[in-house]
């Protein structure tokens, strides 16, 4: 056999090895996961565990549900968006473009006060009337902890006539806005709010309230009486032309591994 045959023979056996390998498949591209800031702690112990579970890297970004929900309809990536509430998701499933959401969890209001406050939950209502208490609340429309907070007023109402218009006109809206002053890195909106003393009490998630107690342990948490209690429910939704790993994602949102995680931190099942 002549040497040029044998030079074929070896170049075409070396090119149908490489013909049968494959390149390193890419790793797969970030999840844009858009969440209610009121998830910060618990999501960012979720994703950690769906991570390291599945591969799927997820890409968090929090803040106000009203303002997360305007920057989608301007045109943000989001993939999935999980809301303080269910009206801002099917506000944008009301588009076309996502779908309809789901509630995966609950929380409810409590309220926060400074260590100088004579509060109790059968008493709050009285001292949220008080003249001399400033009373503190995220900022309606941008963030539903506002819009629960108003929710409250008008159930105050119910309780003591003319208590709406008396909170309505006095409530501090303190957080949540595109313009609301935010802490420093490293801390607690609410935590770093009171500590300020921007309120004597604040309305917020009861979660966010337990949170900033951990934080400034000398912060009173006190119950909403059931009279007046708004619950809030959280829904999540999908893009509809997200890929199969956003689905996935929403369906370890409602397994017991995460519930498991939620209960923990203080909110309750969907």
């Amino acid at each position: 056999m002549h040497r040029w045959m044998y030079w074929a023979l070896a170049t075409g056996a070396l090119l149908a090895m490489a013909g049968c390998s494959s390149p390193p498949a890419a790793p797969p591209t970030a999840l844009q996961v858009y969440a209610a800031g009121s998830l910060r702690e618990v999501f960012t112990e979720v994703v950690a565990a769906h991570q390291a579970r599945t591969g799927q890297p997820v890409e968090l970004s929090f803040g106000a549900s009203g303002l997360l929900r305007e920057r989608i309809e301007q045109g943000a990536p989001a993939q999935v968006f999980a809301s303080a509430d269910t009206q801002h998701p099917a506000r944008l499933a009301a588009r076309g473009d996502w779908q309809a959401p789901v509630v995966f969890v609950r929380n409810g209001l409590c309220a926060l006060a400074g260590e100088r406050v004579q509060v109790a939950s059968a008493t709050l209502l009285a001292t949220l009337l008080r003249p001399d208490i400033r009373v503190g609340t995220s900022t309606p429309l941008a963030d539903p902890s506002g819009d629960y907070a108003w929710e409250l007023f008008r159930r105050a109402d119910a309780v003591q006539p003319g208590a709406f218009a008396v909170l309505d006109a006095k409530a501090l809206q303190l957080t949540g806005g595109a313009q609301s002053p935010k802490p420093p890195a490293g801390r607690g909106t609410y935590a770093w709010v009171m500590e300020q003393g921007q309120a004597d009490v604040f309305l917020t998630y009861c979660t966010n309230a337990i949170a900033s107690q951990r934080e400034l342990p000398r912060l009173q948490v006190v119950q909403v009486p059931p009279e007046l209690q708004v619950g809030a429910a959280y829904g999540v939704s999908v893009r509809a032309d997200a890929p199969p790993a956003a689905h996935a994602f929403v369906q370890a949102l409602l397994s017991e591994p995460a519930q498991a995680v939620f209960r923990r931190m203080g909110f309750a099942a969907p």
